[in-house]
């Protein structure tokens, strides 16, 4: 079934042993892909592992049991692309492993790329190259070098990082506070028999959802069942959803200082509507007014009429409940800053919402949802967001919500909305401090 824009929609095929695949069939591209998805609960306990797993995993397989293997087997599948890594939504820590071909229709010589990129895929996530039973200690100190390095360059991004230690600052003592690829102080304790051990927990025990994109066939659809339906399953993990409420709070001030010019002011919301809820498109269309682009009241009057930030948004973590606001200031502009950026969500609470603000918003978030449908891999992200929410929304019917989204709906959903952090990221021996 194709979308007014022939990005297809995701329907599940088989589903069995917590193993769900999805199929989204579309014409749309030359390529095909494949994805598989194993979900986690986001614990201090497995994240570091977690986000190590893949990262020598990708090292090799059985059948191509080196990195150059690998290479020279996707360069013969006329260029075709594997990844791996680790994500969080919510308070799910999700892995990820892919591989893109082209498709079949346009190989010049008829070989069968759905075959050959499956069976590499399947190589790498079930029969990883192991020595003596577990993971190559060589390969296993390089990627917890390289691990440790991404860990301790995450300051680098003074963006990124103001956002994601503000929301981690909002989620203290809950899981989501807890980073992505982990710990790196955690990082010496994890041994080739350790993590040997946690890849046969993940393939086993964590649910697993797969997605087939692009002109897949029945056949293939079904022989893939069949390699899955092989898999040992056993003890599946139970997952949560990671929603809070939290409507009376006392807002928190933190401040983080660093050898910087620019202050980063944050400001992190619980916003007390679910995803699954039927107010989450108000929620969506209030975000985008205040801050979701050129046309929103945090870029109209906190950068461009008050002059007082370099760059000034707003985004939503669905999954958990969150919205941020982020700005780029001057440090010495805080107060200022904080004082105008509050009153853009307070004016929205009163329903000080313009014709323009919501029209706007609206086609801004037609234009970014159709703007997905170019990429696989966000089409993918996409469903699979979906799926956690526990929604059945495809990109047409996300537009359609928000189109008929009320300025009282807007309002209502404004006012849910309440602050928890506030976080800004200084210099030191700066007077905001």
């Amino acid at each position: 079934m194709e979308t007014g824009f022939n990005a297809g929609k995701a329907v599940r095929v088989s589903s069995f042993d917590l193993i769900d695949i999805y199929r989204v069939y579309t014409d749309k591209f030359k390529t095909n892909s494949i994805h598989f998805f194993f979900q986690d609960n986001l614990t201090r306990e497995n994240v570091t592992k977690n986000a190590l797993l893949p990262a020598v995993m990708r090292r090799g397989s059985r059948t191509y049991p080196t990195l150059r293997d690998i290479s020279m087997e996707l360069e013969s599948l006329y260029g075709a692309s594997f990844d791996c890594g680790v994500t969080k939504k919510g308070e799910r820590h999700i892995i990820h492993f892919y591989t893109e071909f082209l498709s079949r229709q346009y190989v010049p010589d008829g070989t069968d790329t759905f075959a050959a990129g499956l069976d590499l895929l399947f190589d790498i996530v079930t029969r990883p190259a192991l020595v003596n039973g577990r993971f190559n200690e060589e390969y296993l100190a390089q990627e917890k070098e390289n691990l440790r390095i991404r860990i301790e360059s995450r300051v680098n991004d003074k963006m990124q990082y103001s956002v994601d230690r503000c929301l981690e600052e909002v989620c203290r003592n809950e899981p989501y506070e807890i980073y992505d690829y982990g710990f790196v102080e955690d990082l010496a304790g994890i041994s080739a028999d350790e993590l040997t051990q946690h890849y046969q927990n993940m393939l086993e025990t964590f649910p697993m959802q797969v997605y087939l994109v692009g002109s897949i066939t029945d056949k293939e659809t079904d022989r893939l069942s069949e390699m899955l339906s092989g898999l040992a399953r056993k003890n599946i993990i139970s997952l949560g959803n990671g929603f809070t409420i939290k409507k009376e709070t006392e807002p928190r001030h933190v401040t983080e200082t660093m050898n910087v010019t620019q202050g980063k002011l944050c400001l992190g919301y619980r916003t007390n509507t679910a995803p699954d809820s039927e107010d989450f498109p108000a929620l969506m269309v209030c975000n985008g007014i205040l801050g979701g682009g050129i046309h929103s009241k945090l870029f109209r009057n906190v950068r461009e009429k008050a002059r007082l930030a370099y760059y000034a948004y707003s985004r939503l973590e669905k999954f958990k409940g969150l919205m941020v606001v982020s700005s780029g200031i001057d440090i010495g502009n805080k107060q200022k800053a904080l004082g105008i950026i509050e009153q853009q969500l307070d004016d929205m609470t009163k329903g000080n919402i313009t014709d323009y603000e919501l029209e706007a918003t609206v086609k801004s978030i037609e234009t970014g949802v159709k703007s997905m449908t170019d990429s696989q891999i966000n089409i993918v992200d996409f469903y699979l967001s979906q799926t956690i929410s526990g929604t059945n929304d495809d990109f047409s019917t996300v537009i359609e919500k928000a189109k008929k989204v009320t300025k009282d709906e807007i309002t209502a959903a404004a006012r849910r909305i309440v602050l928890d952090t506030i976080y800004f990221l200084t210099a030191a021996g700066s007077p905001d401090r």
